[in-house]
């Protein structure tokens, strides 16, 4: 009878699954196979490290943004009382978005992310987060705020996320640092004081209608609007007896549609922009209250 010869087969590798293989019995398993499983932790450990060193890459533009935002110091006039009449601010369509780009979530905006939003068929054009930075920093650095007359400002982005900004914020100048601010507030809800536990920027609980005081007039600003007026004779008559809330656009077009605006007004001829716009109103109202 003649032997049978064995037949050779080239096995494959086989990959080693993915799990968690604490629970396992090491006094089953051969040596070569616990070699293998000291391997495999060693290189299971290496990906961890890399996978911790690019989490904190990626948060390392807003942590370092959130240090810049500080408390500032209002400069508040002598006179000022409690019951003193203000202004609220609520910016509407504010293109604030947050998507993973890569490996790395960012705010989406037209320069940086005009392949991206291309390939994900939407118009690079409406991505335009710089709108709302300049009309921040506009509202804030007005002579309105740093004389106490600023009561609050709401943003409302093109998802619907409603969130607070406090009159004393000091917004970050550059748009980069922004980016990383409104990056973090998004996903983290909430924006603290460096050292404090005061809440400078948090997202708040829709309508924006909650927030607002009662018995306040609610002005909504359109290029479209019909009634052109002058603003410094419109705001002595509005300013004086009641808290008055000034709705504006913040996106690149269109116009805003809001059920809880008293009166639709155009304080130019001409289209503005939303950070022009309210200078001329912060402007309007230095005046009428005798701020210098």
């Amino acid at each position: 009878m003649v032997r049978p010869y064995g037949i050779k087969v080239n096995k494959r590798k086989e990959r080693a699954e993915r799990y968690d293989k604490e629970g396992d019995e090491e006094d089953e398993q051969p040596k070569f196979e616990k070699k293998q499983k000291q391997k495999e932790s060693v290189k299971k450990a290496k990906r961890e490290a890399i996978s911790k060193a690019e989490e904190e890459e990626e948060n390392e533009i807003a942590e370092e943004a959130a240090d810049e935002l500080d408390v500032g110091i209002p400069i508040v006039v002598s006179d000022n009382k409690k019951d003193q009449t203000g202004v609220i601010f609520v910016l509407e369509k504010a293109s604030l978005e947050v998507a993973k780009v890569g490996k790395t979530y960012q705010l989406l905006n037209s320069d940086d992310h005009a392949n991206f939003l291309r390939k994900n068929g939407r118009d690079p054009a409406h991505y335009r987060p710089d709108i709302t930075h300049q009309a921040l920093l506009m509202i804030l650095d007005s002579p309105v705020n740093k004389a106490g007359r600023l009561k609050a400002v709401y943003v409302r982005t093109e998802q619907g996320v409603l969130f607070e900004v406090k009159p004393h914020v000091r917004i970050p100048r550059t748009f980069k640092r922004f980016a990383g601010i409104m990056l973090q507030l998004l996903q983290k809800l909430s924006i603290s004081a460096s050292g404090k536990r005061e809440k400078l920027m948090r997202v708040i609980k829709n309508p924006v209608t909650s927030h607002l005081p009662p018995n306040c007039r609610k002005i909504g600003f359109s290029y479209s609007s019909e009634k052109l007026v002058n603003m410094q004779k419109h705001l002595s008559t509005v300013c004086n007896e009641t808290d008055t809330v000034f709705v504006l656009g913040a996106m690149s077009h269109g116009k805003i549609e809001c059920d809880y605006i008293d009166d639709f007004v155009a304080i130019s001829g001409y289209p503005l922009s939303a950070a022009y716009c309210i200078s001329r109103i912060c402007e309007a109202l230095s005046t009428n209250w005798n701020i210098i």
